[in-house]
């Protein structure tokens, strides 16, 4: 199985599988008073959707080998460990900024002006999170 698309696409079926089961041991609701496991339960649904799809794409686009970028994985996780820490310690709005700036130093090309397009709607995402769904969030 030396198909990137094919492994990614076996790879959210997984993911989705391990968790929608998961969400299914908490009270699922109904959606007029939803318990705590249906959410991820629908987010878990549509990646299982997005999964069966990518592995049937798999079979009519050319094949793509599998890589592996052990930097990339580094500067991922250590961006990730970093938002954890700094959200932690100071503030989740400055999570956002570390995380973003450190994350997109894995990928191609680095434009400050991107980092500062995706942190902000990674904050008004945030904002939306605390203030209409009520969340508790360290945001300030």
């Amino acid at each position: 199985m030396n198909n990137m698309n094919l492994f990614r696409g076996l790879f959210l079926i997984a993911f989705a599988l391990i968790f929608g089961g998961t969400a299914l041991t908490y009270n699922i609701g109904q959606f007029s008073r939803s318990g705590p496991g249906l959410f991820p339960l629908l987010v878990s649904c549509m990646l299982l959707a997005i999964g069966i799809v990518t592995v049937v794409r798999s079979r009519f686009v050319p094949p793509v080998p599998i890589s592996h970028n052990y930097k990339n994985i580094a500067v991922i996780l250590a961006s990730l460990c970093a938002f954890a820490v700094v959200s932690q310690h100071i503030n989740m709005l400055l999570g956002i900024v570390v995380l973003v700036f450190c994350a997109t130093y894995a990928g191609t090309n680095y434009s400050v002006l991107r980092n500062v397009k995706i942190t902000a709607g990674l904050v008004g995402v945030a904002f939306i999170f605390k203030d209409l769904l009520g969340l508790n969030l360290p945001l300030l």
